[in-house]
């Protein structure tokens, strides 16, 4: 299998660019003191042979500070493209910025003073600042759509593993796939097996359901979210009506006076479709149509920031970006080459109650809304081809709300390779991200751009991924026993979900708490054989198996194991959400079981608590758990059982079970996520209640 780079929403038309530094390990200093939200003392206590490869990975380094080791992976990519192909140098340097952008988010030290053009300006820090890292690219120039090589990435993963690092962030994907045929699943399988996270993104295949990518149970999956930071600049039509957008363009409009409107659309040229035109696509736009006005586009296709470009060529003066229906209410900051703003598909709906007298728009106090709204947004400056208007400066607004809420391109569950494993696991800030940049490529990454900039704000599950890698590093450090799902159970059942509308299709358990992680009382834990007893349960046989064994030290061993006579369930690994997604209708039990391990600092009870998906009755026994010493497991079974007369067929609808302590301190809490079958139909819809 080919895998694509998780960088920018193809949603929005953003063209991916090559990821050159993908895979980032976080490991804490020995000895360290760490801060993060509050402050810890962190202290190093690994194995002899881990530090024996770190220390290699310093020798083959020219510093021996943050950065201690990078390396490039690019034999698949030539085995397909051939030698003459290699566009980009074989090298590790980064040529379009997204590795230094996640690195840094990742494991960045405190830096003051950065910003972008002036914007979001203060000081930036990783989240594990005091981390050490390293680097493996294995992304290069894209061919035919394809740039990231399952034998690059699993090469990479095994290097990895072998210089000792404790925690991947991974920022790339494809499509869904099956595991075996999935190169990030097995080099992640090899990394679980030794003990190291691997933290991934969810995709930017939004809003749509099912798009969910990099579902494999022993990853650690994540979305993207805002945060209460914009950098508003509103569009002021000349009746002082202001609808507010985002951007983070360095050029203002010159002189304080409006400027005409115009649809791209309108201003198509002669040899462009009006398909084209509507989009600003390079070389659609009529110079003469365009000369001066503000020029209004719409989103999809090609790149935001190359719409811009489109425009600035014509001669234009300024760009209004108005996102399609499948873009939504979704705003992003992008450093546009010309004065531009970002704004809403429900401001271009809102827009089509103007009513135009003599060149004013009038608002009305009643707002009628349809599907069409952005063709008649249009079709409304087309009609008003004299009206004008201008484009405000942006600005650095903090505490704004609502925030947080789920980027529209951030890909959805539930996962189309097992539905049993609720994907994406977490949500995290991803939207208008500011980190460090490379000096090989400017803020919009494309061809034309020849500004640089240490600092760039960018969008995506990429940006996302390295808040939790950085987390996930920090639980390492303070935890050095814990394993990988120990660490991923810690961040899931203290995560805080807040969010009104979206479901756990789109943010997992919610939005990291890196406090409350660090002490989460209970842990869901789970091993090697716990993930071979699930790919047994999805009839992998024993050559399927062996191929998440190949090049590890015990690989003959592992390779030869048989799965049990009686094959265990997919909804029955120890998971910290319950998926049950083929409940029968007619009200037969459905069992689950969990086992959860104290990891408070002594004897503990917990009672649980359910909140039931709707329709569906739950039951939890034993309702109590009394751990008499850090360390003791306890097992627990969840029976779901469907309400005859309250239960939509079909539909996916949603709860949550909490295991909460006599103190109040402790609150570990999984999602239930239940679909009662329609046995009318042989294959069930993605409804989503």
């Amino acid at each position: 299998m080919i895998t694509w780079p998780d960088d920018h929403p193809p949603i929005s038309g953003i063209a991916l660019a090559s990821c050159q530094i993908r895979l980032v390990l976080a490991r804490a200093s020995p000895p360290v003191e760490q801060r993060c939200i509050t402050a810890t003392v962190f202290g190093d206590r690994q194995a002899a042979s881990r530090r024996h490869g770190l220390r290699r990975l310093r020798k083959s380094s020219k510093r021996t500070g943050k950065l201690i080791g990078a390396r490039f992976f690019n034999k698949g990519y030539l085995a397909t493209v051939g030698q003459e192909q290699q566009v980009n140098p074989a090298s590790t340097r980064d040529t379009d910025g997204h590795g230094t952008h996640t690195l840094s988010t990742a494991a960045g030290r405190l830096v003051p003073g950065a910003n972008l053009f002036g914007y979001g300006n203060g000081t930036a820090k990783g989240g594990a600042p005091r981390a050490h890292a390293a680097a493996y690219k294995v992304c290069w120039h894209p061919v035919s759509g394809s740039e990231c090589f399952d034998a690059d990435i699993i090469a990479a993963f095994d290097a990895a593993i072998h210089d000792g690092v404790h925690v991947l962030s991974v920022s790339l994907g494809g499509s869904p796939a099956e595991y075996f045929r999935d190169g990030v699943a097995i080099g992640s399988f090899h990394a679980a097996r030794h003990g190291v996270t691997v933290v991934c993104s969810a995709g930017n295949a939004g809003p749509a359901a099912g798009t969910v990518s990099n579902t494999a149970p022993w990853l650690l999956t994540v979305g993207a979210s805002t945060m209460d930071r914009e950098f508003p600049a509103y569009l002021v039509l000349d009746n002082k009506k202001r609808i507010k957008g985002q951007s983070l363009s360095p050029t203002r409009l010159p002189g304080n006076k409006y400027y005409q409107l115009i649809s791209s659309e309108e201003a198509k040229g002669a040899n462009a479709t009006a398909t084209q035109a509507k989009l600003c696509i390079e070389g659609s736009l009529d110079k003469a149509k365009v000369e001066g006005k503000i020029v209004v586009c719409i989103r999809g296709k090609n790149a935001r920031v190359e719409k811009g470009e489109t425009v600035r060529r014509a001669g234009g003066a300024g760009l209004v970006l108005a996102n399609d229906e499948a873009s939504g209410n979704e705003m992003i900051a992008d450093a546009h080459v010309l004065p531009a703003t970002h704004i809403t598909y429900t401001d271009g709906r809102a827009l089509l109650a103007f009513e135009t007298c003599m060149g004013h728009i009038i608002l009305p106090s009643i707002f009628f809304f349809d599907v069409l709204a952005c063709q008649k947004y249009l079709s409304y400056v087309l009609s008003c081809r004299s009206a004008p208007g201008y484009i405000t400066a942006p600005y650095t607004a903090l505490g704004t709300k609502p925030a947080p809420f789920m980027a529209a391109f951030s890909s959805q569950g539930p996962s189309t390779v097992t539905p049993q494993i609720l994907k994406p696991d977490i949500t995290e800030p991803g939207v208008s991200i500011l980190a460090a940049f490379t000096s090989l490529a400017g803020p919009t990454g494309l061809a034309f751009d020849e500004r640089r900039v240490l600092f760039n704000a960018e969008s995506g599950t990429s940006m996302s991924c390295p808040h939790v890698g950085g987390v996930a590093g920090l639980l390492k450090a303070l935890h050095p026993d814990w394993s990988p799902a120990a660490i991923k159970s810690a961040i899931m059942t203290t995560a805080n979900s807040s969010f009104l509308r979206a479901t756990p299709f789109g943010y997992g358990a919610g939005h990291v708490q890196p406090n409350r992680a660090a002490d989460p009382g209970l842990v869901y834990d789970a091993g090697a054989a716990d993930y071979l007893g699930f790919l047994c349960a999805l009839g992998y046989n024993s050559s399927t198996i062996a191929t998440f064994m190949a090049g590890d030290d015990d690989g003959d061993r592992q390779a030869r194991y048989a799965c049990p006579a009686t094959a265990p369930r997919p909804e029955d690994l120890n998971y910290p959400f319950v998926a049950v997604p083929y409940l029968s209708p007619t009200g037969a039990a459905h069992a689950v079981t969990r086992r959860v391990r104290n990891v408070g600092a002594g004897a503990a009870a917990y009672d649980a608590r359910v909140h039931e998906p709707r329709g569906v009755a739950v039951d939890v026994r034993p309702r109590r758990l009394e751990f008499a010493a850090p360390g003791e497991g306890k097992q627990f079974t969840v029976t779901f059982r469907a309400r005859e007369g309250f239960f939509l067929p079909g539909e996916y609808v949603f709860g949550r079970l909490i295991w909460s302590d006599g103190a109040g301190r402790h609150r570990v809490r999984s999602p239930l996520v239940v679909r009662v079958v329609d046995s009318k139909k042989k294959k069930t819809p993605l409804s989503i209640a």
